[in-house]
């Protein structure tokens, strides 16, 4: 799997909080970035995945 760039822009007291959540976790703000987005990724495609579960199973 490659990679690809993605450019945002994000005012400047956004990326300072973004850039204190980074530092508490000592990751770096893109590494932070890309990690809260891949769980983002996982918990909407984990949510749905219990959803056709239940109702292939027919649970209320």
């Amino acid at each position: 799997m490659g990679s690809t760039v993605l450019s945002l822009r994000v005012d400047g007291e956004l990326l300072d909080r973004v850039r204190q959540h980074a530092a508490r976790r000592g990751m770096s703000v893109q590494d932070y970035v890309v990690r809260t987005l891949v769980r983002e990724d996982f918990d909407e495609r984990f949510s749905a995945a219990v959803d056709e579960t239940e109702k292939f199973y027919g649970v209320t």
